[in-house]
C-alpha cells in the first residue's frame, strides 16, 4: 500500500482543479475515504491558512474506479472573516463520483467547552492485530496494511442496553506523520470510513449484506494525531429500507473527544454472494 502522503498528495492542474494519483488497489471499487480524504486536501489547497476544518459532508454518487485518477473541482462557496466553505466535486471519465461541502473555522476563536466522557474499552495493545483474519476480511487487512485497525471483541465491550448495535475499534496510522495537523486531518478523514458500517452489521451476525457508503459527515473538534492510537465508539442507531445509519466518536488516549462521525450506508439483504462485496456498486 503507498504510504498516505503520497495519497493525499493531490496535484494542481489548474485554478482550483486538482487530480489524485493512481495507486495499485485489490478493491474493485474506490475506497470512499480516499476519495474524501483527497477531496478535503483540494478544498484545504485554496483557504488561507488562519482556517481550519471543521465539518464535512460527502455523498458517495457512483463507484470509483480504483486504476483511474479523480480530477477534484473546487467551488469557492464563500469567505466570510470567520467561516469559509468550499464545495468539492470529485470526477471520472466526465462523471461526478463523490461531492463534498466543507467549513473552516478561523483558529484561536474562543467559546464554551464540555465534552461526553470517552467510554470504557480495553488497551489497544492488549487486543489481537488483526493477523489471524481470513477470507474477505484478511483481504482487507491486506489493502490496509499501514493503518492498525483493531476491534474490541465481544465479550470485552462494555455495552449500553438503549443502543440497538455497537462496536468500538482502535486505529492508528503505523508509520510517524510529520508535525501537520492538515496532514492528520485529513488522513483522519480517510480512516473514519473504516468499520463503521459494519456496527450495522453487528446486531446481525452471518447475514450477508450488499453494502457500500451512501453519504458521510464528519465534524473535528480538537487537534490529534492520527499515527497514535484513536478510539472509535461507533453506534447503528436505525437500519431499515436497505439502508442503515451509523455514528462514530473519535477519542485520543487522554480521552479528549477529536471528531465526530455520521454516516448512511447500504446494508441491502437476499443478494447473490458475488454482489456482497465491501465495495459494492452504487446504483
Amino acid at each position: 500500500m503507498a504510504d498516505i502522503e503520497d495519497i493525499l498528495a493531490v496535484e494542481r492542474i489548474d485554478d482550483d482543479i486538482y487530480r489524485s494519483s493512481v495507486f495499485a488497489s485489490a478493491l474493485r471499487r474506490t475506497f470512499g475515504g480516499q476519495v474524501a480524504g483527497q477531496a478535503l486536501v483540494a478544498a484545504t489547497r485554496t483557504v488561507g491558512t488562519e482556517f481550519r476544518v471543521h465539518s464535512l459532508h460527502g455523498y458517495f454518487l457512483r463507484p470509483g474506479k480504483p486504476d483511474h485518477p479523480t480530477i477534484f473541482l473546487v467551488d469557492r462557496i464563500r469567505d466570510g472573516r470567520s467561516f469559509v466553505t468550499r464545495r468539492v466535486n470529485g470526477v471520472q471519465n466526465g462523471e461526478t463520483i463523490f461531492s463534498m461541502s466543507a467549513s473552516f473555522h478561523v483558529a484561536n476563536d474562543e467559546g464554551i467547552e464540555h465534552q461526553d466522557t470517552m467510554p470504557t474499552a480495553p488497551d489497544p495493545e492488549s487486543l489481537p492485530d488483526g493477523s489471524e483474519l481470513e477470507g474477505p476480511a484478511k483481504a482487507l487487512r491486506a489493502e490496509w496494511e499501514n493503518f492498525d485497525v483493531r476491534v474490541v471483541p465481544e465479550d470485552q465491550l462494555v455495552k449500553h442496553g438503549w443502543f440497538a448495535s455497537q462496536q468500538r475499534v482502535w486505529f492508528r496510522y503505523r508509520k510517524p506523520l510529520p508535525d501537520d495537523q492538515l496532514l492528520h486531518v485529513c488522513t483522519l478523514a480517510y480512516m473514519s470510513d473504516m468499520t463503521l458500517l459494519g456496527s450495522s452489521n453487528v446486531a446481525h451476525p452471518g447475514v450477508r449484506l450488499q453494502s457500500a457508503s451512501l453519504d458521510h459527515a464528519m465534524w473535528f473538534l480538537r487537534p490529534f494525531r492520527a499515527d497514535d492510537w484513536l478510539l472509535y465508539d461507533q453506534t447503528s442507531p436505525s437500519a431499515s429500507g436497505a439502508r442503515a445509519l451509523t455514528q462514530g466518536r473519535i477519542y485520543d488516549r487522554a480521552g479528549r473527544m477529536v471528531a465526530a462521525v455520521t454516516q448512511e450506508g447500504l446494508t441491502r439483504t437476499g443478494v447473490p454472494e458475488q454482489k456482497a462485496s465491501f465495495m459494492a456498486e452504487r446504483e
